[in-house]
């Protein structure tokens, strides 16, 4: 991928995620403060704690966003980050509930972890082809409440990185107080 293909791209994104990053910022921070949806909270935090999970991120490219034109049965991708290094960094978060216990708990545990990486992967795929970016350009990378999915990025050339449902809680509750030190 050269300078101008990332320029492509990167306009191409603004285009289709017109939103600054301080509107998107207020977006987060309004859903930290009405929390409805976990697997958005989950996002909240990894969008307002982002240089401290994955530092090389400079700049929120997409959010829920097709990366492939408007072809959304194609997969959206949750965010995609253009990392200071010029690369791009597509990350799939997925909130696991660890503290649910039985059988029937297990094996959703399991098929969330895998359909987390399966959908990156693919997306990272379908990335390279259609923008034509080579693929040692586009890293992976998987943002979860379950730390089981560390083991499973090895050998799969996707980071994985993880915060405890207990964390998460805590984050958000004293969110305010933190934000303002």
């Amino acid at each position: 991928m050269t300078a101008d293909e990332v320029n492509h791209f990167v306009a191409y994104c603004k285009k289709i995620q017109p939103q600054s990053q301080e509107e998107i910022k207020r977006f987060f921070e309004g859903v930290v403060s009405f929390p409805y949806d976990n697997e958005l909270l989950l996002q909240a935090y990894l969008f307002l704690n982002i240089k401290q999970i994955f530092p090389l991120c400079s700049e929120l490219l997409l959010f829920e966003k097709s990366p492939i034109a408007d072809y959304t049965d194609l997969g959206k991708c949750d965010f995609v980050y253009l990392t200071s290094l010029g690369q791009i960094l597509i990350v799939e978060t997925k909130f696991i509930d660890t503290e649910a216990t039985g059988a029937t708990e297990r094996k959703r545990r399991n098929k969330h972890r895998n359909k987390v990486f399966e959908q990156v992967i693919t997306l990272k795929s379908r990335f390279s082809e259609y923008w034509n970016i080579k693929l040692e350009q586009l890293e992976c990378a998987v943002f979860t409440t379950d730390p089981e999915v560390a083991w499973r990025g090895n050998g799969m050339n996707v980071v994985t990185k993880s915060v405890s449902m207990n964390k998460l809680k805590y984050w958000r509750i004293n969110y305010k107080s933190i934000v303002s030190c």
